[in-house]
């Protein structure tokens, strides 16, 4: 069997190396990359005379065939294919020949494999950025599609004030919006060419790096070879920034499906995207919701485990670097997921205002804005709010409404038992970004704005 290194050995290698080592069976979808990153290279080769023009020519053919193969699903791997980068040269040399064979010049796997993942990091965090932008736009919709509808906001999974439903949608869209934004600064840091770093120590012969940089559309040149080859920064920050979009994902999960259960009720799953139970015909289950919390559980222990690997390795090239990849690509793949399926639950959800509002109309959750009415007329704020919750003790305790409370007392009277009517403590929520219809409304404005503005930074970099 010939390996790439089997001129240094005496003897083949073992079954069981191979077998632990191989990378071929994860690393096969860099086939794009590392079919592009070659072409980069032979184009390079020849324009340092390192190649003669019909060598090119012969490897970019030979390139051509291979990316067909590929694609088509007709490329032949070979036991001897340890990884992708094998594979590719192994089968250009039987096209090409001699010419195949002097493809290698002047690069090791080292840069290849670091140009080929960042090359496919641009590529998927801005797919996923994308895919993120669309369950924006949805949440967007079901914004203005809720108008006035109010239900309480939590805190402590606590009722505490009523909020337009809108602009708990909205909370949501602000979060991702920080995702994209995290995506696309990730995107633009991890921009660099490594091609031309070699092993370690770049090369004796005249390549040059600027050339392979431009061919493949990188934005930057590295500045040293040993960080160039050794970095993994970038797919630890790109699997941190998959991971906070999966904990947003995850919280938004977390709200469908204590909103779909019988004891809250803010909303009905569509049949399309909920499942039922093989024993009790009754069931309507939130899996797409519940699985999304546990896949941002499985792409935490990705990140996890990609630092704890990364946290003491020695400069420059070390094996255990090949352990990037597979939760880079199950992270992607993962959230890929997710986010479609999340969108399909978002968009089709059927929300129950009526029980939402009815939740809302609780004269408790008025209580702050009794506080700030005092406030108004020169009450000191603590004061207000001792006075305000010695009210609401006293309703309780008493069982007596708090309407009728507030209108007997001589600092209140009934204009402030009025706050406490059906739908009026939501529209005094007048601050900017509140929660109130005015502020809303102005909100889902610059919402609006912002996803205009987000696309045309979603264009490949």
């Amino acid at each position: 069997m010939s390996t790439l290194w089997h001129g240094r050995f005496a003897e083949e290698p073992a079954e069981e190396l191979l077998a632990f080592t191989v990378s071929l069976p994860f690393d096969q979808r860099l086939a794009p990359q590392d079919v592009a990153g070659s072409r980069a290279h032979a184009k390079m080769l020849g324009k340092v005379g390192l190649l003669e023009a019909d060598e090119v020519a012969s490897i970019l053919d030979a390139l051509d065939r291979v990316e067909d193969e590929l694609a088509e699903g007709r490329f032949e791997f070979v036991p001897a294919d340890e990884d992708i980068h094998t594979a590719v040269e192994r089968r250009v040399t039987e096209l090409a020949g001699t010419a195949g064979a002097k493809l290698h010049t002047g690069r090791s796997r080292n840069d290849q494999i670091a140009t080929d993942l960042r090359l496919y990091c641009k590529e998927e965090l801005t797919e996923i950025a994308r895919r993120v932008g669309a369950l924006q736009g949805l949440l967007l919709e079901r914004a203005r599609e809720a108008g006035q509808t109010y239900l309480p906001g939590y805190t402590h999974l606590q009722r505490a004030q009523p909020v337009l439903l809108a602009h708990h949608l909205l909370a949501h869209g602000w979060a991702l919006a920080r995702d994209v934004d995290r995506l696309l600064d990730c995107r633009r840091r991890l921009d660099v060419s490594p091609l031309g770093a070699g092993a370690l120590a770049g090369s004796s012969l005249p390549i040059d790096p600027r050339i392979t940089m431009q061919e493949l559309n990188f934005s930057r040149l590295f500045d040293n070879s040993l960080d160039a080859v050794s970095d993994r920064d970038f797919v630890a920050e790109s699997l941190f920034c998959l991971t906070l979009v999966a904990i947003h994902l995850s919280r938004l999960a977390e709200e469908m499906i204590l909103w779909s259960s019988d004891e809250v009720g803010f909303l009905r799953l569509d049949d399309r995207f909920a499942t039922g139970s093989s024993m009790m015909p009754q069931k309507k289950n939130p899996d797409i919701p519940e699985l999304t919390r546990a896949k941002a559980a499985r792409l935490i222990g990705h990140l996890t485990g990609l630092l704890a690997m990364l946290k003491g390795l020695p400069l420059a090239y070390n094996r255990d670097l090949q352990e990037d990849k597979e939760p880079l690509f199950d992270a992607v793949d993962q959230l890929r997921r997710a986010l479609a399926a999340m969108g399909g639950v978002v968009a089709t959800a059927r929300f129950d205002h009526r029980r939402m509002q009815a939740a809302a109309d609780s004269p408790y959750l008025a209580a702050t804005d009794l506080a700030e009415w005092l406030v108004g007329r020169g009450m000191p704020f603590r004061d207000a709010h001792a006075l305000i919750g010695g009210l609401v003790r006293d309703s309780l305790a008493r069982n007596v409404e708090l309407a009728e409370l507030v209108a007997a007392h001589p600092a209140l009277g009934t204009e402030a038992a009025g706050l406490l009517a059906p739908g009026v403590a939501v529209s005094r929520r007048t601050s900017p970004g509140g929660a109130g219809k005015a502020p809303v409304a102005v909100q889902m404005q610059r919402f609006a704005q912002h996803l205009q503005a987000t696309e045309g930074r979603l264009r490949p970099s």
